[in-house]
């Protein structure tokens, strides 16, 4: 197409290769001054005003949406829809309706995210442990505050909290909600920042209460006494190791495990889960059961299904006959998300600072806060107190003379002088005239004055209280254990997760209890090359696939638990698991050995061995004639070392590794054609796996062992010729019949 010709009308772009006589502007700035003024202030705003909770235990967006429903009468009216809410929110949160809405869903009690839960919901608000089921939108549901929100609200309009502007000043919002109880540690709270994270657990409503007033009571209390561990809102069983539970406790930061319980149905033969970790889901769990159920690593479970309803969670796994439940579960504990791990990290904003505390640090600065409350709320009480009893005093000297004062007032020309009158009257300020003038008509009278009087002496002992209180640092405390224990008594919260010692929990399982068990066939081709088949693989095709010059070196059959040995030509084994390779087929090459075991440059693979429990001995069998018996055990490790080095001895070059599970003959044979017959009784046993071994057969020179075999796996008829009485023994020339080439094998 042709270019389309510029116009007068088409504005010209800064950089247009066809614009003439246009300088691009480029502005230049350290990093350093683009990332204080520009990421710095970011950072700052997600850690202090929306990610990280502070000491009320309450990010931003949770104290704006509770609040805000308290403004709407929420906390004694009836429901109303939660479109309602999240609209009224707005005014304080500008993040948008979806964001609002989320957050009233993890506070409400339907969705199960806390133990106390704040918003008393009604509809589908979702299930905290379910991935998949989606709360209903807001225009459907309804909400209000739940009771305990009388705990963060009682005292809010006594000056108890600094207000603030919202974000386009057209109202005040409280920088922090005065609860009465530490909520920062009874509420779950999760908040991701920038170059920061916060992550802290629920803990039972009474246990924390009861903490805190015994470390009121006593800052030696062991917090472990009475707050053993975490308390989840889906239940489980936390597994309690002391010493971890005490470094989480101390530095706020470490890991909690817990696990499912479940229970065993004798009739079905199925196990019902009730209960998952706070951390997953039961569709996480279900995906990764199917998982190893397919790779075949759960052979004992034949099916499992969610059976959640109204009355809660249950997952149903269906067991094969025969299959032991404590076992399947744990290996299930051992493979899935049934037992996991709650990381801590009690990252929490103290005075817009955040820091990382222990339990009884998070405590101290909650109880520092508290009581800072309470003596602003004492405070503003006494303030209101001192202002009545002044007043009651001008109303004191004017019962003196009441027929004076309405003199006073009814001689009165200007309704502006009836305040200073009155003052100059009765020698009282301006506040007090104010209030006398005010007085209804029907109140004029000496009863109504002598009861307003009355309630002077009252004052006097209230004011005197309220200013014994600020002075004494013991009385703050004091009103702070009568609230908690106030909240304990009102709020009653059995612990529904349990404890359980992991030095009580025996029932483990080994490596190889979750490695699948069943039969295969194992190949070494003479190159190197491994394969692992399958009976069913094997029956399908049976004709084997090498690379060109490349030939079978050995097989034999085995099982997927057992464990290998690949002795090599650098005096060398390695170690490895048969379930460590992939089942495969016969009609691809393996896997190449010296890649897959790391093994060094130009070193072989001379054969592969199976040694069962270690308990039998080995003929390591050399060219030079010599032969090591060797126990078994000489190359087990208590550790999980793949290579051994200085595996045999390095004099002359290794011929075959024959296994000796009981006494029997042997063959060996040279280059030379010639044959040897000798009993392994001959041989003494020795500890060292680099011993030279014994003289057995002396080979001719230029000639050396090339084979050794059992003799029964030899075709030999003429076996006297070939025996010898005395070691060692250079062999005898093998006849024609006795050679069976095709047949000997290492096998």
């Amino acid at each position: 197409m042709p270019r389309k010709k510029k116009t007068d009308a088409q504005p010209q772009r800064r950089g247009d290769p066809n614009v003439v006589g246009l300088k691009a502007e480029v502005i230049s700035q350290p990093i350093t001054e683009t990332l204080e003024k520009n990421y710095m202030p970011y950072a700052m705003s997600v850690i202090v005003s929306r990610a990280i909770p502070e000491i009320d235990g309450f990010k931003p967006s949770h104290r704006k949406l509770l609040y805000t429903m308290y403004k709407m009468n929420l906390l004694r009216g009836v429901r109303t829809k939660s479109a309602n809410i999240v609209g009224q929110t707005m005014r304080l949160n500008p993040h948008g309706d979806a964001a609002i809405y989320d957050t009233m869903v993890r506070l409400s009690k339907g969705y199960g995210a806390l133990l106390t839960p704040f918003v008393d919901s009604k509809g589908n608000f979702g299930k905290v442990y379910s991935r998949d089921m989606a709360w209903a939108a807001s225009r459907y549901t309804e909400a209000k505050l739940a009771p305990i929100c009388n705990e963060l609200f009682g005292d809010i309009d006594s000056d108890t909290v600094d207000f603030v502007d919202n974000y386009d000043g057209t109202m005040l919002e409280p920088t922090l909600l005065p609860t009465t109880f530490p909520n920062v540690l009874v509420s779950a709270n999760t908040g991701i920042a920038v170059g920061m994270a916060s992550q802290i657990c629920g803990f039972n409503l009474e246990e924390v209460c009861q903490t805190t007033i015994e470390l009121l009571q006593n800052p030696d209390h062991d917090i472990l006494s009475t707050m053993p561990a975490p308390d989840f809102p889906t239940g489980g069983e936390v597994l309690y190791d002391e010493a971890e539970m005490r470094e989480v406790y101390r530095t706020g930061r470490g890991g909690i495990k817990v696990r499912a319980r479940w229970r065993f149905v004798p009739k079905e033969n199925i196990i019902e889960i009730y209960e998952i970790p706070y951390s997953t889901t039961g569709e996480a769990i279900i995906d990764k059961v199917a998982e190893l159920v397919k790779a075949g690593k759960l052979r004992e479970v034949s099916d499992m299904r969610d059976e959640t309803d109204l009355s809660g969670l249950k997952l149903a796994i269906d067991l094969k006959r025969g299959a032991d439940p404590e076992k399947v579960m744990a290996k299930l504990f051992k493979l899935t998300p049934l037992l996991d791990t709650f990381s801590c990290n009690f990252n929490i904003l103290i005075a817009g600072n955040p820091r990382v505390m222990g339990v009884q640090e998070i405590l101290d600065e909650w109880t520092s806060w508290r009581q800072d409350c309470i003596r602003r709320r004492v405070y503003f009480d006494l303030t209101r107190k001192k202002e009545k009893l002044h007043l009651l005093r001008g109303l004191g000297k004017i019962l003196l003379d009441i027929d004076r004062a309405i003199a006073i007032i009814r001689n009165t020309e200007k309704e502006a002088d009836v305040v200073p009158n009155l003052m100059a009257g009765f020698e009282i300020d301006e506040v007090q005239a104010n209030y006398v003038a005010e007085i209804r008509l029907r109140n004029i009278n000496r009863e109504y004055i002598l009861k307003r009087l009355e309630e002077t002496e009252e004052l006097e002992k209230a004011i005197a209280d309220l200013e014994a209180i600020l002075k004494s640092r013991t009385r703050v405390r004091s009103i702070i254990i009568r609230e908690l224990k106030d909240v304990m008594k009102k709020y009653p919260s059995p612990r529904r997760t349990g404890i359980v010692n992991v030095a009580d929990v025996t029932e483990t399982v080994e490596e190889e209890d979750l490695t699948p068990e069943y039969p295969v066939t194992l190949f070494l081709s003479r190159e190197g090359y491994f394969k692992k088949i399958t009976p069913q693989s094997l029956r399908m095709a049976s004709e084997q696939k090498y690379k060109e010059n490349d030939s079978l070196n050995m097989s034999f059959e085995s099982s997927n638990r057992r464990e290998l040995l690949f002795f090599t030509d650098r005096q060398q084994v390695y170690k490895a698991k048969v379930a460590d390779f992939a089942d495969t087929k016969a009609s691809v090459l393996g896997v190449f050995l010296p890649t897959a075991l790391e093994m060094d440059e130009g070193e072989n693979v001379l054969t592969m061995l199976d040694p069962g429990d270690y308990q039998s001995e080995l003929l390591l069998v050399f060219q030079n004639g010599k032969v090591a018996r060797i126990p078994m055990s000489a190359y087990e490790t208590k550790t999980n070392r793949r290579r051994l080095t200085g595996a045999y001895s390095d004099k002359s070059p290794l011929v075959a590794v024959l296994p000796l599970k009981e006494p029997g003959e042997y063959v060996l044979r040279t280059s030379e054609g010639r044959a040897l017959i000798f009993k392994s009784d001959a041989l003494t046993p020795k500890a060292s796996r680099t011993t030279q071994g014994v003289a057995v057969m002396t080979p001719k020179k230029k000639h050396v062992v090339d084979f050794a075999a059992p003799l029964s796996e030899t075709q030999i008829q003429n076996v006297s010729r070939y025996r010898t009485r005395t070691l060692p023994a250079a062999g005898a020339l093998l006849k024609e019949e006795d050679r069976g080439e095709e047949q000997m094998s290492l096998i």
